[in-house]
């Protein structure tokens, strides 16, 4: 983990994660997310005290494993507060709905670890709840409620709102919730004016309008490989076969459950889109294109 300093107030630690730092005085600080477990949490802290930092309070952008991993870690040595949006909150105090969420079930042992399932904590709803110097912008599509935060040095965290080039050249489909709300989100950050725009998975940038068209245009290509797929009836498990087999990606267990999940939102978009239609044959959910 790397400290860098990008404001007068405003710092965030390179890691695989993120984690945003805002110094609301000379010795208290809020965090930005934590990352993605308690050995995280931990090499926070330490970062903090050579600084010698206090933590007042840590914001959630949204509540995936990666991003609080080190909620509960920090909370319980330092007492301070944590603060998510919506529903964001309830999935950051009980982590056990992301991988059920995601499962559609209960979750099954494989899936019930550290990539899906973070320990809990206690959390208080995000409005009227920040210092002066930070504001929160709803960020929609990745996750339920999740949201990106703007310091008072013009610098924009902005969670999992935009994927990085390495990532999508790497496995081309990422997870979404809502795609639609997602694209939304897109135009959204060509409209927010930062100074630096800090990414979760990304390296920090002033520029970030090839990567909004980059995102843009791999949602489209998934969107017409689905449409492509389903020229016959099809079910959703072929459907994913179909599209893991076409970018030559490795199904496992937590791989089944993200990106099953992301591919039930694009089926969901095409169908309010007019796109596509289901129905049922011999006991068996069929999509095809209209």
């Amino acid at each position: 983990m790397e400290l860098i300093q990008v404001g007068d107030q405003t710092y965030y630690i390179k890691n695989s994660t993120n984690i945003g730092i805002y110094k609301i005085d000379q010795e208290n600080v809020f965090l930005i997310d934590t990352g993605n477990d308690k050995d995280a949490g931990k090499k926070i802290l330490k970062i903090l005290e050579s600084n010698g930092w206090k933590v007042k309070g840590i914001i959630t952008t949204h509540s995936h494993a990666d991003h609080i991993g080190g909620n509960k870690l920090i909370q319980d040595r330092t007492n301070c507060k944590i603060f998510a949006h919506g529903i964001e909150k309830g999935f950051t105090e009980s982590p056990i709905l992301e991988p059920s969420f995601l499962y559609g079930g209960f979750p099954f042992k494989d899936i019930q670890n550290k990539f899906l399932l973070a320990k809990g904590s206690k959390v208080n709803e995000i409005e009227n709840n920040l210092p002066e110097g930070l504001e929160y912008i709803e960020l929609k599509g990745h996750f339920f409620d999740m949201i990106g935060i703007k310091t008072s040095d013009n610098i924009c965290f902005l969670a999992d709102s935009i994927i990085s080039q390495e990532t999508i050249e790497k496995y081309h489909i990422f997870y979404l919730l809502d795609v639609r709300e997602f694209l939304n989100t897109l135009e959204k950050l060509e409209r927010v004016g930062a100074n630096l725009y800090i990414p979760s998975h990304c390296k920090a940038t002033n520029n970030i309008h090839s990567l909004i068209e980059l995102n843009k245009n791999k949602v489209e290509e998934i969107i017409n490989i689905i449409l492509e797929i389903c020229k016959r009836e099809i079910t959703f498990e072929e459907i994913l076969k179909n599209i893991f087999d076409r970018y030559q990606l490795i199904m496992n267990a937590n791989q089944y459950v993200l990106i099953g999940s992301t591919i039930k939102s694009y089926l969901s978009y095409l169908y309010e889109e007019n796109k596509i239609v289901y129905e049922f044959k011999d006991n068996k959910m069929l999509w095809k294109k209209i």
